[in-house]
């Protein structure tokens, strides 16, 4: 059954299996993940939890937004951001239940959905890892774009052609990382490898669609 929670990404460490092996891991706060609203098959079509989490001022809160969390008694302590997880099925969740890391367990596998970092305007060589060109016997366009067309024929540049331009900042999901280790008591998960976003962003922890 699909499962997920809303986390903030604290950054990378590794930790020791008992073999003593090195294992690069993320460190993951998820929750406590309070439930928002729900979405069921017989009134809206499909399933899925709206979940908050962290903290933000009320005056910052828009009053549609803060009637909806009046029905799970949290409009004194708005969270900071809003998600809908999607469900197989209608949850057994009620508004105002609390979800926590327990929610995964240790040796599960996981899909992380994060917003890559903004790397602002760049090149094709960074972008699109061009090669460029020659850096001797007068070469000028080393890390240029080079050719982008034909002449007469078809006389246009094709659509989609890899140029320089803005890189980053999409969301970008990583699939099939494995839990090392769930710390109920300090909201924390660590998974194997890396995640998308910088150190402070905002997550969406699934349980995997591919791997189980």
């Amino acid at each position: 059954m699909r499962k997920g929670l809303i986390g903030k990404k604290l950054g990378m460490t590794h930790v020791f299996t008992a073999d003593g092996v090195a294992v690069p891991v993320t460190a993951i706060e998820v929750g406590p993940c309070p439930v928002v609203a729900l979405r069921t098959q017989a009134r809206n079509g499909y399933s899925a939890l709206q979940l908050g989490f962290g903290r933000r001022q009320v005056k910052n809160v828009t009053k549609p937004v803060l009637g909806m969390l009046r029905e799970a008694n949290l409009q004194d302590t708005p969270p900071m951001v809003i998600r809908e997880i999607r469900l197989d099925a209608d949850s057994d969740s009620k508004v105002g239940d609390v979800l926590k890391a327990d929610v995964f367990a240790k040796d599960e596998f996981v899909d992380v959905t994060g917003q890559t970092k903004g790397r602002g305007f760049a090149g094709v060589v960074r972008r699109w890892n061009f090669g460029g060109g020659r850096k001797s016997h007068g070469g000028a366009w080393t890390r240029r774009t080079g050719s982008i067309g034909a002449c007469s024929a078809p006389g246009k540049v094709y659509k989609g052609r890899k140029m320089p331009g803005h890189m980053g900042n999409v969301r970008r999901t990583s699939q099939n990382l494995q839990v090392v280790d769930v710390r109920p008591e300090s909201n924390l998960i660590l998974v194997k490898g890396s995640i998308p976003g910088a150190n402070g962003g905002y997550v969406i922890v699934r349980n995997a669609v591919k791997k189980h």
